[in-house]
């Protein structure tokens, strides 16, 4: 028998949409995956979630947004999706060996920061090793940091940095950026970034936390360290969709194409990073994932989105306090 609803991933989007979803009496099943809870899990103190004004700790955050989903009535699988079918009527899911049906799916598999692969990064992840400055540029505060990339995502990193940290040092393995021009000249412009051109990271030092980074010029082979108190890795993501190739329309860099939480495919929805390259936030994919369920219960109910935006849908009970503004 086929599921209602099914939700692929575990991050904020996919626990978010199915608190909401259990709410509306949807029984969701979430496909949570090996590596569960998505960025979250590699970061340590949040401090700009909204409801902790102490902080948490990401893994933590997650925890507890699994036990909300699970009290609510979502019930878990664990594994990864392999294949799915959204040709066919239900959707079929392969998760291993074993594979699951549903009337709808949203997906969040979220997107994957990509590393430099050194010495030192992963060890010190989380405790100066960071893919998101934004989440985490404020615990450096008048300190030295480095980033590392070329492109539009490492200039805004650098200097959304600058407005916080003593120096921004950007190390590039290229001696001319692939940002845009606005960018580089903003940039530029910034006297608290410099430039280590034709260079490349060969290591990331530090015992308890990063304390400089080992760099090589790729020219003349020279090799020297540099004192830092951070390390952010912008060379940027990759989108978790390869099992999705011929199933959704996808954008050049393999991105969900969708109108709001609606993909290519009706009674599929997306939500958070998967879909988003530009916030990539713990909250954003939060309420995309809230939206998701929403879209995903008036799909199943029948009833169009722009008669539920006005509020002549006709549904009552549990589905419609998951709709409403203030549960």
């Amino acid at each position: 028998m086929a599921h209602r609803l099914l939700i692929i991933g575990s991050g904020p989007a996919g626990l978010t949409a199915a608190i909401y979803a259990a709410r509306a009496n949807l029984e969701p099943v979430v496909v949570a995956g090996w590596e569960a809870g998505g960025q979250l899990m590699l970061t340590t103190e949040v401090e700009n979630f909204p409801g902790f004004p102490e902080g948490i700790l990401g893994p933590e955050l997650i925890d507890r947004m699994r036990k909300q989903a699970e009290r609510a009535g979502a019930t878990f699988v664990d594994g990864d999706v392999t294949a799915v079918d959204f040709q066919k009527r239900p959707f079929r899911v392969q998760v291993g060996e074993r594979q699951l049906e549903a009337d709808a799916v949203i997906i969040a598999t979220g997107a994957s920061a990509k590393w430099l692969g050194v010495p030192g990064e992963k060890k010190l992840m989380g405790r100066g090793v960071s893919s998101c400055a934004t989440c985490d540029g404020a615990f450096f505060r008048d300190q030295d940091v480095v980033v590392v990339g070329g492109g539009d995502t490492a200039m805004e990193e650098a200097l959304y940095l600058a407005r916080m940290c003593r120096s921004v040092t950007v190390i590039h393995r290229r001696d001319r950026l692939r940002a845009s021009k606005v960018m580089q000249q903003r940039a530029f412009a910034n006297d608290k970034i410099s430039f280590i051109w034709d260079s490349v990271v060969e290591e990331i030092l530090g015992e308890e936390k990063v304390e400089g980074v080992r760099i090589r010029n790729v020219k003349t082979g020279e090799t020297r360290q540099l004192a830092c108190a951070a390390v952010f890795v912008a060379i940027g993501h990759k989108p978790n969709t390869e099992f999705l190739r011929g199933q959704l329309e996808l954008d050049e860099k393999g991105y969900i194409v969708a109108d709001g939480p609606r993909t290519s495919v009706p009674g599929v929805f997306v939500a958070g990073d998967v879909r988003d390259h530009r916030y990539r936030q713990a909250i954003t994919a939060a309420a995309e994932g809230c939206k998701a369920a929403m879209e995903a219960a008036w799909y199943l109910e029948g009833i169009e989105p722009e008669a539920a935006a006005t509020g002549a849908t006709g549904v009552s009970g549990s589905s419609a306090t998951a709709s409403s503004p203030t549960s």
